[in-house]
């Protein structure tokens, strides 16, 4: 038995003693880890092929067992191609810091145009982001709503808050089509912008996100800049699983760590919103592409046609909302993979003559398809493989646990070590496992559907905002999750209590060890498809700072306990009476607020709703450090909240 996890110690202990001395930013040490991972990767693959496979014929194990390599085969295809371009990464905030050093003055700004994409978001919402725009530092640009909701109450909000306003007769070809819209109306004007930036209607940019941004486009060959998405919310899966203090948004590892690894390569592309764009490029290439619901990443690849590069400033430069429930999260994530597949079968796609895009580029668009439909497509065999054996004795792999161990251990530990070591964290194998079988059914038909008809497919757009004080249960996934686990523990029961098998059992452990991962993994999924109930419709973060307020002529010190965009709850041991009106001295000025609640501790305020009070609140709110930066994530915290999750 010891024999068997040998391999395994080894890599652990080599993983201990060496990653302490390597810097994870230096391309060489990137390079060993990644290296590494790819030789044992090898190893294990050729041990599974030529020693685990069961003979050729027309036999229930090899029925099963065959697709099954070819499947795992596929997967790995795209762990080594992600493990090939998380061998570089790039940071290009001292390249932007060295270019404003010596920038020009600012009379000779550019002009950028900063459209506000919108269809039926809520009021609060976009009063944020069209009050963040507006606050911008930076001399020369125009902020204009898109608005493909027609809405009366919206052209009289951004007339009050001082930007323009555009709508247009119909919705045709969606948010590309409403983008398209307002570049025709602006290359229209006298005077045409230079830049373009994108910005969804819940994405409220920080006051430096042009002139940082615009920065990186002296160099002509830059036809955008794409920045990072962060979230004031958590997730569906931080919320459902109570780990929002301890595990990061399911984006993070996207954003903060792959997207600077595409940049060094060379494929990093527009995500869409927190985006700028050179105007002169989207003329030459008529405008956003249409023939993909993710029109943004199509962007990029038609600009790299006409020799315009995308490049990625890995800054937080502007704060969204995350889905905000599991519907929403799935159906963003179905419609990512669906445009993905429309890109892929279309003129654009890798494999395409009439493409101009060079062989890494092309690589990228393999790497990103294996991604969705490999990775994906393994799951379910992840699940099926060991219930027929469990139930029907159907060996599809020709190896026990042990021997499993020997070969696969090495390199499981060291490619957990080295993702965790390159993400800091943001990649832990449980947890990608479970965000990937939340998505697994939305994710697979996109991939079919995209595949056999590409065409004609409407653009499903994520809601953000409503009414989520309710607990909420998602029916259609729990049910197939919940069926899932209890098929696995039916397995585990009836291979091991109820009909054991002799001889043959010595395959079980193998099928048990793994049904046993399968079980957390599902119980973990199952909890998620619990909604909680968000009582608060504006995010609220703990703060321990001393605040000056004044009640009628008497000023005094009190404590604030947290804070959000639209109200404070301050420690006081004398607090007023509820009604009393108070200011108090929050975001380093004089904020007007309501007292609205007393507790035996303290007291609670709401802001004043005046507009002039509002714009200064949200501008200043956006431009502190009150959203959380996860710099690092350990796993010891992440686990304890999933116990507690699971049986607290």
């Amino acid at each position: 038995m010891m024999a068997a996890f040998a391999p395994g110690l080894v890599a652990f202990g080599a993983c201990l003693a060496i990653l302490p001395l390597l810097r994870r930013e230096h391309t060489l040490a990137r390079i060993m880890m990644t290296g590494m991972s790819f030789v044992l990767l090898l190893h294990y693959f050729v041990w599974r092929v030529t020693q685990t496979l069961p003979p050729l014929g027309l036999t229930a194990d090899a029925v099963v067992g065959y697709p099954f390599v070819a499947a795992e085969a596929a997967s790995m295809i795209a762990v080594c191609l992600s493990l090939l371009f998380l061998s570089r990464t790039i940071d290009r905030s001292p390249e932007v810091n060295a270019i404003l050093r010596r920038s020009r003055a600012p009379t000779d700004a550019p002009l950028v145009d900063v459209f506000i994409c919108t269809y039926n978001e809520e009021k609060a919402i976009l009063e944020r982001t069209i009050i963040g725009a507006t606050g911008l530092n930076y001399p020369n640009y125009r902020v204009w709503v898109l608005d493909d909701g027609r809405r009366l109450w919206l052209r009289r909000l951004a007339q009050e808050l001082g930007c323009n306003y555009l709508t247009r007769p119909d919705n045709r070809h969606a948010k590309a089509g409403n983008i398209n819209h307002g570049l025709h109306h602006v290359s229209a004007l006298p005077d045409r912008p230079e830049f373009i930036s994108i910005l969804d209607a819940d994405f409220v940019p920080m006051p430096d996100f042009l002139t940082r941004a615009i920065s990186l486009m002296q160099d002509g060959t830059v036809g955008v800049v794409q920045t990072p998405q962060h979230f004031i919310n958590p997730d569906p899966i931080q919320t459902n699983l109570a780990a929002t203090d301890v595990w990061p948004d399911e984006q993070r590892f996207f954003f903060d760590i792959l997207m600077p690894a595409k940049d060094a390569w060379g494929t990093a592309f527009c995500c869409g919103t927190s985006s700028l764009i050179r105007f002169s490029g989207l003329m030459q290439i008529g405008g956003f592409p249409t023939d993909s619901v993710t029109e943004d990443y199509l962007v990029t690849l038609r600009l790299k046609e006409r020799g315009l590069r995308t490049v990625y400033l890995n800054e937080r430069l502007t704060i969204g909302l995350a889905p905000e429930g599991l519907k929403e999260y799935i159906t963003q994530r179905g419609r990512w993979c669906l445009g993905f597949m429309q890109i892929f079968r279309g003129r654009s796609g890798p494999f395409s003559r009439q493409s101009r895009l060079a062989f890494m580029d092309r690589l990228s668009l393999v790497d990103a398809f294996m991604s969705w439909a490999a990775v994906y497509g393994t799951k379910v065999f992840g699940l099926v493989v060991p219930w027929l054996f469990l139930l029907f004795g159907i060996k599809a792999v020709h190896a026990d646990l042990f021997e499993l161990l020997t070969y696969f251990l090495p390199f499981y530990v060291w490619y957990a070590f080295t993702m965790a070591w390159i993400s800091r964290g943001r990649s832990l194998a449980i947890m990608t496992d479970v965000s990937q079988y939340i998505a697994a059914p939305a994710v697979l038909k996109a991939v079919v559907t995209g595949l056999v008809k590409p065409q004609g497919h409407k653009f499903k757009v994520t809601a953000k905002g409503g009414d989520r004080n309710l607990r909420f249960i998602e029916w259609p996934l729990l049910r197939l999750y919940g069926g899932a686990l209890l098929i696995t523990l039916v397995g585990i029961a009836y291979a091991f209590i109820l009909h054991p098998r002799g001889d043959s059992i010595a395959y079980g452990g193998l099928a048990l060890a793994w049904s046993l991962y399968n079980c957390v993994v599902l119980a973990i999924v199952c909890f998620i498809c619990i909604e909680q109930p968000r009582r608060r419709k504006a995010e609220r973060f703990e703060r321990d700072e001393p605040i000056l307020v004044h009640e009628g002529a008497e000023p005094r010190l009190v404590r604030m306990a947290d804070i959000s965009i639209s109200g404070a709850r301050f420690i006081d041991p004398a607090p007023p009476a509820i009604g009393a009106s108070i200011k108090c001295n929050v975001y380093g000025q004089s904020v007007s607020a309501t007292v609205v609640r007393r507790s035996r501790d303290g007291f609670g305020v709401r802001f004043e709703d005046a507009v002039a009070t509002r714009i200064n609140v949200v501008r200043a709110f956006y431009a502190g450090e009150y959203v959380r930066a996860f710099r690092s994530v350990r796993a010891a915290p992440v686990g304890k909240a999933l116990l507690m999750r699971l049986f607290g």
